[in-house]
């Protein structure tokens, strides 16, 4: 069988640096460059430059490196472990790799391949965890690209995470049998109590939390996490959320949640859908809770997917509170709100100075009892009202708010699948809005935004919900006629 596996020119390793010299040449940014990155480490930085720029001057004095004021001569990079020739001048980097290697010190030419022993990576540095990303050269802009993305999906405590296993190493190795059961062990310390509780900043829960896995034999307690899935698109998705969707063993989404969400979890995850569209409930709140309860108890890390926030009209209140009754440990994971992604859509500022300062949350629902909710009030004093609602009930809360005294002629912003590339956006005003409910061609999710704030929007891209008033009286007046 034939490998068609390309093969590494240059093979990545991790140099000890320690206490070791490592000398870099030039007094430029090329050389500052350089600096910051070997500041990361503890190595012993020798800075030879004769003529240095004023920001390598100042890092110099900030992060205690040593600058040897003299012009270039080998006898300097003598006992160095690692040479960087960053004068800018090919010829005399030429002459420093050439002295290097005399030397049998290996030696990085800025922007100079063909002189190089090693190429410097693209670093992602959780002391003492490092992700190195390199191209051999031919990319460093997409190795510092790789590098932002690497970077997002680890968690900025996995160092300290890393240090405090580096202290249970010996007791798991002494007290717990090889194989499954230390696996377990590790695997829940990474990724469980002791994880989520260093996230947190407490560092004494965690020790705590990881002896006591330790003395329960490293026995994994469930977790549930109630995350926010956002309004649609899947780069709305928080860095949090995405790396628990990766670590969950089970993934409880609601029917709202678009595939390409859901998708971002761990391929072996089980994905169990529990409904709730319009008319249309899979399970009821009561079995929801049940489900989740149960899976915890089984030990499942779960996370529950809830479209936008789950704090915002998700039912999350109830989830959390049967968690707790049950002695669930369990997290909650902010979204963005569909009334966000609404007003971006638009471009549209939610608060306007000198016009609205305050801001309304609620369903069109909340307009069908016999008295007029509180918010309605705020609507009418100048509050921007977010309306999470359909196109079925568009004309009562448009009649409901008018009649109460919200003038008719009130900006309106409408958006379906707000944050997705398949949006529509409508504008009008409130005497306009009964329009929807004729639309039978708006199937997904509608936001409306309402009130003066919403003049301010960008309608370039949007349709005018009075084309559809008078589109549908035309309409009216035909019929008549043909009567």
């Amino acid at each position: 069988m034939t490998d068609t596996q390309p093969k590494l020119n240059a093979f990545p390793i991790f140099l000890r640096v320690e206490g070791e010299a490592v000398a870099i040449v030039g007094g430029g940014d090329e050389a500052l460059a350089k600096a910051r990155l070997l500041g990361q480490s503890s190595a012993e930085i020798r800075i030879i430059a004769d003529n240095a720029e004023p920001a390598l001057r100042d890092w110099i004095a900030a992060h205690g490196a040593v600058r040897i004021h003299a012009a270039y001569e080998a006898s300097l990079i003598e006992g160095a472990v690692l040479v960087f020739a960053a004068t800018g001048d090919v010829e005399l980097d030429r002459r420093i790799a050439g002295d290097a290697r005399r030397l049998s010190v290996a030696v990085n030419a800025v922007d100079r391949p063909e002189l190089c022993d090693f190429f410097t990576p693209a670093l992602v540095n959780r002391a003492p965890v490092a992700v190195a990303i390199g191209t051999e050269g031919a990319g460093p802009v997409l190795a510092q690209m790789i590098r932002a993305r690497i970077d997002q999906m680890l968690s900025p405590q996995i160092g300290a995470l890393a240090t405090l296993s580096a202290s249970f190493r010996s007791a798991v190795e002494r007290l717990l049998p090889r194989g499954e059961v230390r696996r377990g062990f590790w695997r829940e310390f990474f990724e469980g109590v002791p994880a989520r509780a260093l996230a947190r900043g407490r560092l004494a829960e965690a020790h705590d939390a990881a002896t006591e896995l330790l003395l329960n034999g490293g026995a994994v307690r469930g977790h549930v996490a109630l995350v926010g899935a956002g309004p649609g698109a899947e780069d709305l998705l928080t860095l949090r959320a995405h790396r628990l969707l990766m670590e969950a063993d089970v993934i409880v989404h609601d029917a709202l949640v678009p595939e390409a969400v859901i998708s971002m979890g761990r391929r072996d995850a089980k994905r169990l859908s529990v409904g709730k569209r319009k008319g249309c409930h899979s399970k009821t709140q009561s079995e929801i809770n049940d489900l989740l309860v149960q899976l915890a108890q089984a030990g499942k890390r779960v996370v529950r997917l809830k479209s936008g926030d789950p704090l915002v009209f998700g039912r999350a209140g109830e989830e959390m509170q049967a968690m707790r009754d049950a002695g669930v440990s369990y997290e909650v994971v902010p979204g963005v709100t569909s009334a966000f992604a609404a007003a971006a859509d638009f471009e549209l500022p939610l608060t306007l100075r000198g016009v609205s300062s305050s801001m309304v949350f609620t369903t069109g629902h909340d307009l069908k009892g016999g008295s007029l909710p509180d918010w309605a009030r705020l609507a009418i004093s100048g509050a921007t009202v977010a309306v999470y609602m359909g196109r079925s009930v568009a004309a009562d809360v448009a009649g409901r708010l008018i009649d109460a005294g919200l003038s008719p002629d009130t900006a309106v912003a409408v958006v379906e699948n707000a944050s997705l590339k398949n949006r529509r956006r409508f504008h009008g005003t409130l005497a306009d809005l009964p329009s929807l409910e004729a639309r039978g061609d708006l199937t997904g999710p509608v936001m409306t935004i309402i009130g003066d704030a919403v003049a301010g929007a960008n309608f370039e891209l949007s349709e005018p919900l009075a084309a559809l008033r008078h589109h549908e009286a035309a309409i009216a007046a035909m019929e008549g006629q043909g009567a």
